[in-house]
């Protein structure tokens, strides 16, 4: 090695990563190292699976091991909220956390993506979708579903209907985000259905190995939008019937998609597209 070489500072390969427990199922490391190929970046994306008593101390160890940020997932999004330096206002509104960026000066700076994602899915697949026309119906009232009634909300839902298996997680988000929205008991799940103009599944319903969604479909309106957050099986049953029922139906995958490309932008340098090719290295 001559003396230049010795001498001369190495340059760090940025890392960045998904946090989770479990984590190994995620395709989120799939569809960043697809992007990283593309754009010929020098960066890693890996899964961590982070037991929570170990979260705080793996946040702040990781900066040091060149991690320049890390997507949250289950069951750590709400506690990494509290962990970071520096807050946005929508993840302050939602709750929760899912996109934290290691700043140079040492701060954990946390932002939540869901909404965006979940809304530019919506839009780039169902372009004439208009929120405004008519009611929104939630099924599920979790931290997924947080990210999209005040996503919703936002984008001029004038009443947003919702409904969960314990009402007083419903309750919770009306106290929160206002009058807009109505509470139903999970009984009634299919009784919410009438006249809303947009349909969410925001529960683990319907998803491989977990319960079906059992919410009877008779009163959507076949110009509804119904869309569903799971995407294992990307057609869940859910989504197949509203089709039968004449509804446009847009599935989940493209809200892991798009919720993803604000974090890789901040943490490699270049905003992603998202299309098909990202799509099929997320379901590779």
């Amino acid at each position: 090695m001559s003396d230049d070489e010795s001498t001369r500072p190495s340059r760090t390969i940025p890392l960045a990563g998904v946090i989770g427990m479990p984590v190994a199922h995620s395709r989120s490391p799939r569809l960043h190292g697809h992007w990283l190929a593309r754009y010929g970046i020098p960066g890693h994306y890996v899964p961590l699976h982070v037991l929570p008593e170990h979260l705080a101390e793996v946040l702040r160890i990781l900066p040091r091991a060149g991690f320049v940020g890390v997507n949250v997932t289950i069951p750590h999004k709400e506690a990494a909220l509290t962990l970071a330096d520096v807050v946005t206002d929508r993840a302050a509104l939602i709750g929760a956390a899912n996109t934290l960026i290691f700043r140079p000066d040492g701060k954990i700076h946390a932002d939540n993506t869901d909404g965006y994602g979940f809304i530019a899915n919506l839009r780039q697949n169902a372009p004439d979708w208009n929120p405004a026309i008519g009611p929104a119906a939630i099924l599920g009232a979790g931290g997924a579903a947080r990210a999209v009634v005040a996503s919703l909300l936002d984008s001029g839902v004038q009443e947003l209907r919702i409904t969960n298996r314990t009402r007083i997680r419903s309750e919770q988000i009306k106290a929160e985000f206002g009058a807009r929205i109505v509470v139903y008991d999970w009984a009634q799940a299919g009784n919410m259905l009438d006249g809303a103009a947009t349909v969410v599944n925001a529960t683990s319903l319907g998803m491989d190995g977990k319960q079906p969604l059992r919410v009877p479909l008779d009163a959507l309106d076949p110009d509804a939008l119904v869309t569903d957050l799971v995407y294992t099986p990307l057609d869940t049953p859910f989504l197949s019937e509203a089709r039968a029922r004449g509804c446009t139906t847009v599935d989940g995958l493209g809200m892991l998609l798009h919720q993803a490309a604000p974090g890789f932008e901040r943490w490699f340098g270049t905003r992603p597209e998202i299309d098909q090719a990202a799509r099929d290295a997320a379901l590779s």
